[in-house]
């Protein structure tokens, strides 16, 4: 019933799994800016499949718990990053113009 769903998480982990082969280890993923990148929208798939679950199927094989700290995951990275990245930008540059 979840099998696509279950699939497509795997695919997602071997992709984190993957990124952090080709560097070595995590903190050298996390310092390469594409492999930042990659790994965050994995995790954010990850939350935002598992929260689509029934929450009694996942229950009954012990990933609920699992599911909420993915998803809690995927609030963080979204809207923690979600801001209005060109108005952002816009600031950032006029308090730099104003302080130098």
């Amino acid at each position: 019933m979840f099998k696509a769903k279950l699939e497509f998480i795997l695919q997602m982990i071997d992709d984190i799994e993957f990124i952090i082969n080709r560097h070595g280890y995590i903190t050298k993923s996390l310092e390469d800016r594409e492999g930042q990148l990659a790994i965050l929208i994995a995790l954010m798939q990850i939350g935002e499949t598992l929260n689509k679950i029934d929450k009694k199927f996942l229950e009954n094989y012990d990933l609920l718990n699992d599911s909420k700290g993915a998803y809690s995951v995927r609030n963080f990275i979204t809207h923690d990053y979600g801001y209005n990245i060109p108005r952002l930008k816009d600031k950032i540059l006029k308090i730099l113009e104003d302080n130098i």
